[in-house]
């Protein structure tokens, strides 16, 4: 299994908005993918941090919500935005 996990971080008002406007409907299209055992991006205590933890079957499976995802309004709306993640192999 594939495991990312991490935080967005926003510097502006206009970012944290722009995951608020977006992220419902990049949760659902995630959550739909082949492959995808786990998908949440939620806040934080800071209203410019948001939590991300997605996990994958397998490493191709990621790779295809990595592609997925680049193509994505999702992307479009949040490219600009920090992202502080992790992505590691675990155990079944």
């Amino acid at each position: 299994m594939i495991r990312l996990r991490g935080h967005l971080v926003c510097v502006t008002a206009e970012e944290a908005a722009a995951v608020q406007a977006h992220v419902a409907l990049h949760t659902q299209l995630s959550r739909a993918e082949p492959g995808c055992l786990s998908f949440e991006v939620t806040p934080t205590d800071d209203p410019m941090v948001w939590e991300v933890m997605e996990t994958f079957r397998t490493q191709d499976d990621f790779n295809a919500h990595q592609a997925r995802t680049r193509a994505s309004e999702w992307f479009t709306a949040t490219r600009n935005i920090l992202r502080d993640f992790r992505v590691e192999a675990i155990g079944d």
